[in-house]
């Protein structure tokens, strides 16, 4: 099982330098991806939890690739109805042939109206469009199937049962965000998923966090590392770790998160 992280691509604290510094901490702690977030208008409704500067995931991580060797790159999610699904077919695939088959596409129907309405998309058609543009996706990609990169990977996000239906027809993965364990544990029972590559929550505490409805990620780390087990064990190929916890502040100190990361791939490789 390979191991990821969602890094804060927003907020008041992030800039090209601190960019940089996470993939160069990322990759030298041996993580196998980096992730990020998509927003394209910061509405209001946006701005509360991803404010500006926002970086663009394709543009940022086209950058990210040219600084990294090994590392895969990929989107947490990328909100698949803000834009046309031939131009997502286009930067997709030049992403992954520029960084040498290294991209893997995560994608989700998105929640803000306010952006939807912004860009002129109606917000109550995002999940007919995602299923609808992802077909498209599939449809280009099986053209240009000569290429020598493969074609790439798509994590489908989101829990309800329409989501489900979507990763099992489409995707390569299921890609949960935050989801409880007892709640892909249920899902993972009753649907067949192609893949399974959950994004959970990382917050190092340094007692036990005894509470039922801890979040998968948050606690010790024997409570963490236990949580990696069970995730394995349910056939997770890569899980992302998320270390942002909604705080636009916390972006000028990632010093946190990265003495998280720090901690979780040190006792991981001596677990593994």
């Amino acid at each position: 099982m390979r191991l990821g992280v969602n890094v804060p691509n927003f907020g008041p604290g992030t800039d090209p330098g601190v960019l940089r510094e996470w993939a160069r901490i990322v990759e030298g702690l041996g993580f196998d991806l980096l992730m990020v977030s998509d927003h394209v208008a910061v509405t209001p409704d946006v701005a509360v939890r991803y404010p500006e500067p926002f970086y663009e995931p394709f543009t940022t991580l086209s950058w990210l690739a040219g600084i990294t060797t090994g590392l895969r790159l990929g989107t947490t999610v990328l909100v698949l109805p803000y834009r046309h699904p031939l131009l997502v077919a286009r930067m997709a695939t030049g992403l992954n042939r520029l960084s040498g088959g290294r991209f893997v596409l995560g994608v989700g129907v998105g929640w803000a109206r306010q952006e939807f309405d912004a860009l002129g998309v109606p917000f109550t058609a995002r999940g007919r469009l995602t299923d609808e543009y992802l077909g498209t996706l599939r449809d280009a990609w099986c053209a240009e199937a000569e290429s020598s990169t493969g074609a790439v990977p798509v994590w489908v996000g989101g829990h309800s049962e329409a989501a489900l239906r979507r990763a099992v027809r489409f995707g390569d993965a299921w890609h949960p965000l935050r989801l409880p364990l007892t709640r892909m544990r249920s899902v993972l029972a009753d649907h067949a998923m192609p893949g399974f590559a959950p994004r959970i929550a990382l917050r190092l505490t340094t007692t036990v966090v005894d509470d039922p409805e801890r979040p998968v990620g948050v606690g010790t780390i024997e409570q963490i590392l236990d949580d990696l087990d069970e995730l394995r064990s349910l056939g997770a190929d890569t899980v992302v770790f998320d270390p942002y916890h909604g705080d636009p502040e916390e972006t000028r100190r990632p010093d946190a998160a990265w003495r998280a990361l720090t901690a979780v791939a040190t006792h991981w490789r001596t677990a593994s």
